[in-house]
């Protein structure tokens, strides 16, 4: 039984496949481009709801400082949505093009974290969306009110919420993939279990400097992003003890079963 796929198709072959791959990761971020610029409206509507509700039952607006913003609104939504319907096919077409030069074991150890990588970004973007957003909002309006005689009233340009948004999503989403990377480097052997507790008291001020760089400078988005980093490095640690454990106990029948025979 062989561990690894045949595969002696020569260069041009490979890069003929290679082409025919980013083309098709190209036609699927047309198709769900024009989609989701065909229903621009409706998912600005969705991204729009966490300040509408942040507002109450006040109001407040959205404004365009420039006449062409409107259309690029839709524009980038519609990029940011084929960017995230797309990724699924995407790292299909990936996995497909590397996955017939893997041993059998490589693909067994790689696959799960293929399959959780969507996961984990659809946690960060949801606890963006859901809690952060919100939260971050109702902070910043409460900056509203009455200086000097003056009304000091919140005016946002679509653009501007927009890119905010956008921010806040893939911050937490990217920052959500942590584990998925430090399993992949413990697997690799390039980082151990105990190195990791080792580094835990820098994880902690690397957590909180990458929050500040991600997020808005207000202290709320910064601290509901480093405090779900530090969990998930936590978790991290307590899953590569698992594996390790597994694999010890693996090894070990190996060993047995190599004894006996």
């Amino acid at each position: 039984m062989k561990d690894i796929d045949d595969s002696k198709a020569p260069l041009l072959d490979h890069l003929i496949e290679l082409r025919g791959r980013l083309l098709k990761c190209v036609y699927a971020l047309f198709i769900t481009g024009a989609i989701c610029f065909y229903f621009s409206e409706q998912l600005f509507a969705i991204l729009v709801h966490p300040l509408k509700e942040a507002f109450g039952d006040g109001g407040g607006r959205l404004v365009y400082t420039k006449l062409y913003e409107a259309f690029f609104v839709q524009v980038k939504i519609a990029v940011f949505g084929a960017f995230c319907l797309s990724f699924p096919i995407i790292a299909n077409q990936l996995w497909a093009f590397v996955a017939p030069g893997l041993y059998a074991k490589e693909k067994k150890a790689l696959l799960p974290f293929i399959i959780a990588t969507p996961f984990l970004f659809a946690m960060g973007a949801s606890l963006a969306y859901f809690v952060v957003m919100p939260t971050a909002f109702h902070f910043f309006l409460e900056f509203q009110g009455n200086s000097s005689g003056l009304q000091v009233e919140a005016l946002p340009s679509a653009d501007a919420y927009l890119g905010l948004v956008m921010q806040f999503i893939l911050a937490f989403g990217i920052s959500f993939l942590m584990p998925v990377l430090l399993m992949l480097l413990n697997r690799a052997g390039f980082v151990s279990r105990a190195q990791l507790i080792g580094l835990r008291r820098y994880m902690i001020v690397a957590a909180f400097i990458l929050a500040a760089v991600l997020t808005p400078p207000d202290v709320v988005s910064q601290l509901m992003l480093a405090i779900p980093l530090l969990a998930l490095y936590e978790i991290t640690i307590i899953a590569i003890w698992f594996t390790d454990r597994k694999q010890a106990k693996e090894l070990a029948a190996t060993e047995a079963a190599d004894a006996a025979g």
